[in-house]
């Protein structure tokens, strides 16, 4: 992972025709070739159809293989096509993050009776009824699968909470009732007790349900040759359960098996608090970074650039942060919609494919297109990319000095000769900062390597150099060959 390159190759509005998977493979060759190391694929499992981008989770061991919900294939293909696909990316030494959907549970086989009880959506702790029975979506006996891989059944019992009664059609957030059954702990505690997310809720306190969670974990991960997981929604699942669960397959697949979870919150602190919770075993995205960047993006030339990176998850955990500037979450229509504005992109994917810390993730609505739309982004992301490979090593000196001119030089290291470089932004006005790229640099003459400006800069004896940015740009200096 050494200067790795993470890409999470999906956005909400790919085709649903079924060929994302082939699609894969044939682009494995190239995200090589533009310095890409790992991908984060969708949601691989079979949803409530082939519309479902694969949040809403059926049947966890049917990755495209049987008919269930109307289709064989998912959203995205076929169980046969994706495996293709994993092995074409590996050949390329490509790594395969599958993104583990284990909150919940949708598109139930049939309804089950229980008691429940209504709560606040606003504070889950809160009752708003007595309990009673109703009649939820929570039977799933998988008849298309026939008990292939596992013969586990779910019921109502394995759940926390679900949103319908179908008795009287009423939509609300229901709390399952039961022996020992509650909201889990370890969750996060916006809305009092933010376990219930959506669909069928898993209950991580059930035995039953633990084990058949690892014991799945370790099948898929064995089944696709995975190399890793991003974890979804685990701000609603039992912390506990996450550590274990990360345990069991790195039992099972040593411990280089990666993981990233997604933990959507703003607060660096509840960050610290969740990584210490689980000991540490997990990468999380760098959610407040993202909101900086959002926030600098929205403002412009009011933001003061001198607290880009405030207590962003790089800055406290650099070893522990996926940086990225968007995702299929903070995209436009999407719940979390914090889309970064169009000027700043280049900006931020400079800073965090540039910078020495963090695993920076390129997000395939930026590279490649959203529906329709190719990015504008692409030639500039290829750029910064190839920068990365050339050049982004050694030491960092940050210059973070400017409400609107900021930047940091990189040293350069012995094994990358000619590395180093001086990385400038500004969301003002044009701009030049004196930043030192070493004494050793004397006389070396710097290009700006995007091309945005043909100035050249000398090296002082003294290793100083007075760097530009354009107004409202990058600027990317590195040493011009003899």
């Amino acid at each position: 992972m050494k200067n790795g390159v993470m890409m999470q190759y999906f956005e909400w509005n790919l085709p649903e025709d079924g060929n994302f998977w082939k699609q894969l493979k044939e682009d494995a060759k190239h995200l090589q070739e533009i310095g890409i190391t790992s991908v984060w694929i969708p949601p691989a499992c079979k949803g409530t159809g082939t519309n479902d981008v694969g949040y809403g989770i059926y049947d966890l061991y049917d990755l495209g293989e049987f008919d269930q919900k109307d289709t064989v294939r998912t959203k995205y293909g076929t169980k046969e096509e994706l495996k293709e696909a994993i092995e074409e990316l590996h050949k390329y030494d490509i790594s395969v993050y599958f993104d583990a959907v284990m909150n919940h549970k949708a598109g139930a086989d049939y309804t089950e009776k229980f008691l429940a009880i209504e709560v606040d959506p606003n504070n889950r702790d809160a009752p708003k009824s007595e309990p009673y029975e109703i009649e939820g979506w929570t039977g799933f006996n998988f008849p298309g699968r026939k008990g292939k891989y596992s013969d586990f059944e779910w019921h109502w019992f394995h759940f926390t909470g679900t949103d319908f009664n179908q008795a009287n059609g009423k939509t609300a957030i229901y709390e399952i009732q039961g022996e020992g059954k509650s909201w889990a702990d370890g969750v996060d505690g916006e809305n009092g007790n933010y376990d219930y997310l959506m669909y069928a809720d898993i209950d991580f306190d059930h035995p039953e349900v633990v084990k058949e969670m690892k014991k799945w974990g370790k099948w898929v991960a064995n089944e696709l040759n995975l190399d890793g997981m991003r974890l979804d929604a685990i701000k609603h699942i039992n912390d506990q359960y996450i550590k274990e669960f990360l345990d069991a397959v790195r039992e099972e697949r040593g411990q280089e098996f990666y993981a990233v979870g997604e933990y959507w919150k703003k607060d660096i602190n509840d960050l610290n608090e969740y990584l210490a919770a689980v000991k540490y075993k997990t990468d999380l995205f760098d959610v407040p970074l993202h909101y900086n960047m959002y926030s600098a993006s929205k403002k412009g030339r009011d933001y003061d650039m001198q607290k880009l990176m405030t207590d962003a998850l790089v800055t406290h955990h650099p070893e522990l942060s996926v940086t990225f500037v968007d995702n299929h979450d903070s995209q436009w229509g999407s719940s979390l919609e914090s889309q970064v504005e169009s000027w700043f992109k280049p900006l931020a994917y400079g800073l965090i494919l540039l910078m020495k810390e963090g695993y920076p993730c390129v997000f395939y609505g930026d590279y490649y297109r959203i529906g329709d739309n190719e990015s504008p982004h692409s030639l500039i992301i290829n750029m910064l990319l190839e920068a990365r490979h050339t050049y982004a090593y050694g030491d960092q000196h940050d210059y973070f000095d400017h409400p609107n001119t900021v930047g940091f030089v990189r040293t350069g290291d012995k094994e990358h000769p000619g590395s180093g470089l001086a990385f400038l932004m500004s969301n003002g006005e044009d701009g030049s900062k004196v930043m030192n790229v070493g004494k050793e640099r004397s006389g070396e003459v710097w290009y700006e390597f995007t091309g945005n400006i043909k100035d050249e800069v000398t090296i002082d004896d003294e290793g100083n150099g007075e760097f530009m940015v354009e107004g409202g740009n990058l600027a990317v200096w590195v040493k011009k060959d003899k």
